[in-house]
């Protein structure tokens, strides 16, 4: 098994491992501005003790032209009815980033 910050870094610089959702208010945007924001999500190595308390590396919040922008990073099972049991461990684990205006968190 691989630890949790690991998986999450992973899935978060690839997109891979997992599902990526856009919330409204993101997909609204023009498709160079979501192209950069997922690009400063893939990007983000803010973490601190404040925004990454357990050091999973599950959220992040940026600014980008004018708007804070969040992301944040879910376990579910393979199902995707409940939450993961084990978020260690990928074979019984769904990854979900979404990302998200601030306002709509």
């Amino acid at each position: 098994m691989t630890d949790v910050k690991t998986l999450n870094d992973n899935f978060r610089k690839t997109f891979t491992g997992g599902r990526v959702l856009l919330t409204a208010g993101i997909d609204s945007k023009p498709a160079d501005d979501i192209a950069n924001i997922m690009m400063l999500v893939q990007n983000f190595n803010n973490f601190t003790p404040d925004n990454d308390p357990y050091g999973e590396h599950d959220f992040g919040a940026f600014d980008y032209k004018g708007y804070k922008i969040f992301w944040k990073i879910d376990y579910y099972d393979l199902n995707n009815e409940y939450l993961s049991e084990n978020p260690a461990d990928p074979t019984i684990t769904n990854r979900v980033l979404t990302i998200m205006l601030a306002e709509e968190y």
